[in-house]
């Protein structure tokens, strides 16, 4: 346990050191961290770099899923696991309701989430219609919810591309949406969520 702890604090320093210095990259908080909370964390999603930068710069280690493909390169997979990554096949992952209850089991175990809530990576760098799957999550474990927005790694790694490029990145974290308990239970919560997630998103978006 305490070799796996000094392993992620390795890679966690290394990768924000390079992007800090090869990408520039600067990272902002709208709200002061609570380190007595739990949270789910709903990040845009550009890149195969987007796991990284939000593991790197989240003061926690967050847990999320990745295609198993990522973990073929035994150095790289090894890295982005001791991130927080847990890798999925396709097949694994393939219904909507088996990725909710996997990401639910990561949140019931303690730690905190991160997902990606448009589904996938944007082909086009702006930021795609989000899936429901996190307001589900959110309104089961009644955890508070960090959107956070990434500019400028769709132009450093855009889909396909194998090399990073140098170019600017920025991450925002914003202010945890949090909700009543009433608002959980009832059956238009999930719909409340989501719109203020999405307001949320595109507010962020808008301070490149």
């Amino acid at each position: 346990m305490k070799q796996n702890k000094i392993f992620y604090a390795i890679v966690k320093y290394f990768f924000a050191f390079l992007l800090k210095i090869y990408n520039r990259c600067s990272i902002k908080w709208l709200e002061k961290f609570n380190p007595d909370e739990r949270f789910i964390v709903a990040c845009n999603h550009l890149s195969n770099l987007d796991p990284l930068i939000v593991g790197c710069f989240f003061p926690r280690r967050l847990k999320y899923f990745a295609k198993e493909e990522l973990f073929h390169n035994k150095l790289f997979g090894a890295c982005i696991r001791a991130l927080g990554a847990v890798p999925v096949s396709r097949d694994n992952n393939a219904s909507a309701a088996g990725a909710l209850r996997g990401f639910m089991k990561l949140y019931e175990e303690g730690s905190d989430v991160l997902i990606f809530p448009e589904g996938g990576r944007s082909l086009d760098g702006k930021l795609q219609p989000l899936e429901a799957g996190v307001a589900l999550i959110a309104a089961r474990t009644q955890a508070p919810i960090i959107p956070a927005f990434i500019h400028g790694s769709f132009e450093a790694m855009p889909t396909g591309a194998a090399l990073v490029k140098p170019k600017k990145i920025k991450i925002t974290f914003g202010k945890p949406l949090k909700f009543s308990e009433e608002v959980y239970k009832s059956k238009e919560g999930r719909n409340i969520i989501m719109a203020e997630l999405e307001k949320a998103m595109k507010e962020l978006d808008a301070l490149d």
